[in-house]
């Protein structure tokens, strides 16, 4: 098991993008782990979480104006499906696992041992934050992001409306809810059990607290698609 990461410059021939700015890049690979250990040991180093937060909104962006051009006949429903599908923390992971993105990346000891290198909720946001790493070193230059970007969200575009799963049940279960007024749907997180790596969150979906549906996944993201899909079941809009 390797405990320390790749060179970045591999990574960056791998994106076929060089830094200007390096600090930039290694600021993005880096996870609050190692600046936690970094940190003990009376050292600093910034790490990803803010990059992770501009690069969700770069990405938001960029595919939302490649769906708005690229399906001028689906309505806006459809095209927030698709989005859902393309930017989900599953597919950022999938993108990231295609670069090795997390063999680059700098973790904490801990993390290391927990094969932290392939946990997609950290690989998922260091891809993220890798997207404003790179807005930021080009002068906010979507084209340039969009360049590195869209071959791996066009892909997973053209699979995901091949196959017809971009259905988002959160968001179909909140227009059937807001037909009547002062319906209250809400997700309640009821249990997180498990270790960091492989932790297993259990989530209720309750309308006015009444229970509708329960799911349970890898992330709350996840059980609450789950727990949605179940009170449509419930409610006669899918099919046992």
């Amino acid at each position: 098991m390797n405990l320390e990461p790749m060179p970045a410059e591999e990574l960056e021939k791998k994106i076929g993008y060089t830094f200007q700015d390096r600090d930039l890049l290694i600021e993005a690979l880096t996870h609050s782990s190692y600046h936690n250990e970094m940190k003990s040991k009376g050292k600093g180093a910034p790490y990803n979480e803010r990059l992770e937060f501009l690069g969700d909104s770069v990405l938001s962006i960029i595919v939302s104006s490649y769906l708005f051009e690229r399906f001028r006949s689906k309505q806006e429903g459809d095209l927030t499906k698709i989005r859902a599908a393309v930017v989900c923390e599953k597919a950022l992971a999938k993108y990231a696992s295609e670069i090795g993105l997390g063999s680059y990346m700098f973790l904490g000891h801990g993390e290391v041992m927990n094969n932290g290198r392939e946990r997609p909720s950290i690989t998922a946001d260091a891809f993220e934050a890798l997207l404003a790493a790179i807005y930021l070193d080009t002068g906010e230059d979507f084209e340039a992001v969009s360049a590195f970007l869209m071959p791996f969200v066009t892909r997973e575009i053209s699979a995901v409306t091949e196959a017809g799963v971009y259905v988002d049940y959160k968001t179909a279960l909140q227009q059937i809810v807001q037909q009547a007024s002062g319906e209250i749907l809400e997700y309640v997180l009821v249990e997180a059990k498990g270790p960091d790596h492989n932790k297993q969150f259990s989530v209720e979906a309750r309308l006015n607290s009444n229970i509708i549906g329960r799911g349970a996944a890898r992330t709350k993201r996840e059980a609450e698609q789950h727990a949605a899909k179940e009170a449509l079941v419930l409610f006669g809009e899918l099919p046992e």
